[in-house]
């Protein structure tokens, strides 16, 4: 992957801008001395006593990779045991391949499951995608930093606890960053992936997330269920890449506007799931910037974007379908992007189904009852002129239900999801400057009603609402003396809401916010681009069950705030 307005500015052509919840998972910190800390991203934690000397501009070396979340959290005073899943130095696009077996002096049933990624680079490198499969089953997909000179260390932590159906037996692992090493781009990708098992049973909250059973779709074959199954989740690790303009969706311009991206129904798009031809879900794709994003890699040297390094899944319910699904044969489930010109590609989908299981009935039968599709919005008006602009508007709604006879009475599932996205896209002749105002909700809520589980006995349905909203507010402009600059925020934020009967129960709110502002000059040598840059991020949790509060800044590739709240 890389810039496309990088690109473009190593060979004097135009300015092009090229700019990554379920609820969202955590990330963490930076510093060698102590084990980094994430599900969404990591480099190991530092504390800014004093603020460090900061230089003019950027040198041959900067702090090591830092992201504001939180940590991964662990039992206490529990015994644990720690597997390498993976040792790889990735030059080129052949996948490291190997065999993982589960600890044995651990058991087969873990509080808690972590995954850790350390990394090192140094040279000269592209931001690259990568993925580790263990038994088919994707568990991790993550980008890399770009380097430094003298070269930089990363790590990235990730609770698996879900997967934990998978680790229990051996399986052959796949892991691939692909990568390009020649005269020009040294960077070689030296990684290490560890599995961390904590014996005993998960916690309440964390064992109503761990299925019995993870699937994956077999080379066409389709998804076959047990028959007992009586809720399903379909995870898609959607990532738009490649260096094509899939990679920068939210940019491209239908045929009639003078761009370089090209789509010809614009920049929105929506990722569907479908069971037998049938449209099961949909979901707003997360606009994930890599470190190479919007032309300049002086935003993300030490703060990446949100999500950079751990690349959420989107989900889906699919327990309306619980009941088609269980008839023991196979199924076709199929991902689609709306909004992709036809017959382009650019767009990584794989596909995991956790399953939970009724283990007092051999099958459970049910039906799906509704499927009721809204209108497809999806509205690019371009307007020509000196400023040439885009206004784009779209959105969708769909509404499944069905129910499954459990052992413990007749469950109702209802999912209801709506999308919109609204857009502005500015640009001049030489697109420069080039300008994005966009903003993305996806707001998911899933009714459960029967049964006789806490609450059930007297009626009461079970609520969960998911509100999603992403936010891109950015431009760059080449400036006299070929001096670019790009200004740029990013928003990831989302409320969870569970009630009972009508009643809240629980709450969660996360906004993770990422301020930039980076010069540098451009069609130059390294050591002659003079960069200046300041980036932030500020993650907030808080909620029901308590809050979160960290700040980071970092003037010139120097960390000169760590700072924590609450």
């Amino acid at each position: 992957m890389r810039s496309r307005i990088f690109m473009s500015m190593l060979t004097g052509a135009t300015l092009l801008a090229s700019i990554l919840l379920g609820a969202t998972p955590a990330q963490p910190a930076v510093t060698p001395a102590q084990p980094a800390t994430s599900a969404q991203s990591a480099a190991t934690p530092s504390r800014t006593a004093a603020s460090p000397a900061v230089p003019a501009e950027f040198g041959t070396d900067w702090h090591d990779p830092i992201t504001a979340a939180p940590p991964v959290s662990r039992p206490e005073n529990t015994k644990s045991c720690e597997v390498t899943v993976a040792e790889a130095q990735f030059k080129d696009f052949t996948p490291y391949r190997g065999t993982y077996a589960p600890p044995g002096e651990c058991g087969k049933r873990w509080s808690k499951v972590v995954l850790r990624l350390d990394g090192k680079v140094k040279g000269r490198q592209f931001d690259r995608l990568g993925y580790l499969h263990i038994g088919g089953v994707e568990v991790f997909r993550t980008s890399t930093p770009q380097p430094s000179p003298d070269g930089i260390e990363w790590s990235v932590e990730k609770d698996v606890t879900r997967y934990s159906d998978t680790l229990r037996t051996e399986q052959p692992v796949e892991m691939l960053i692909g990568n390009v090493v020649d005269d020009t781009y040294t960077g070689i990708l030296d990684v290490e992936v560890t599995l961390t098992f904590y014996v005993g049973r998960p916690d309440a909250s964390t064992a109503r997330t761990v299925p019995d059973r993870v699937l994956t779709l077999q080379d066409g074959t389709g998804l076959t269920t047990p028959r007992n199954s009586e809720r399903v989740i379909a995870e898609v690790y959607a990532t738009g890449s490649g260096g094509g303009c899939e990679e920068y969706w939210y940019l491209t311009v239908p045929a009639e506007a003078p761009y370089s991206c090209k789509a010809d129904h614009g920049p929105y798009r929506e990722v569907r799931i479908s069971v037998d031809g049938q449209l099961a879900g949909i979901a707003a794709p997360f606009p994930n910037v890599w470190t190479g994003g919007w032309s300049n890699p002086f935003l993300w040297y030490v703060v990446p974007g949100p999500r950079a390094f751990d690349i959420q899944p989107l989900r889906y319910d699919l327990t309306p379908f619980a009941g088609l699904l269980n008839d023991g044969r196979a199924h076709r489930i199929e991902v689609s992007v709306a909004g992709v010109p036809e017959g382009q590609s650019g767009w990584s989908t794989p596909v995991n189904v956790l399953v939970w299981q009724d283990e007092k009935k051999e099958q459970v039968t049910g039906a799906l009852t509704k499927v009721r599709e809204g209108d497809f919005v999806n509205s690019s008006t371009y307007t020509p002129g000196s400023e040439h602009r885009l206004d784009t508007e779209g959105s969708h709604r769909l509404t499944v239900a069905g129910y499954v006879d459990t052992s413990h009475g007749r469950v109702t599932t209802t999912v209801r999801r709506s999308l919109v996205n609204t857009s502005t896209h500015t640009w001049s002749d030489g697109e420069n400057p080039d300008a994005l105002d966009a903003r993305w909700s996806d707001d998911e809520t899933v009714t459960v009603s029967g049964g006789r589980g806490a609450g059930a006995a007297r009626g009461q349905d079970r609520t969960t609402r998911v509100q999603r909203s992403y936010t891109m507010d950015g431009t760059t402009t080449l400036g006299a003396g070929d001096r670019l600059r790009t200004v740029l925020t990013l928003g990831d934020r989302a409320t969870v809401t569970e009630t009972h009967g009508g009643r809240r129960t629980a709450w969660t709110r996360l906004d993770d916010t990422y301020t930039g502002d980076a010069t540098y000059t451009a069609n130059v040598p390294r050591d002659q681009r003079h960069a200046v840059g300041t980036t932030s991020e500020r993650y907030r949790t808080y909620g029901s069950s308590g809050c979160y509060d960290r700040s980071l800044v970092s003037v010139q590739g120097v960390l000169t705030e760590d700072r924590k709240g609450c």
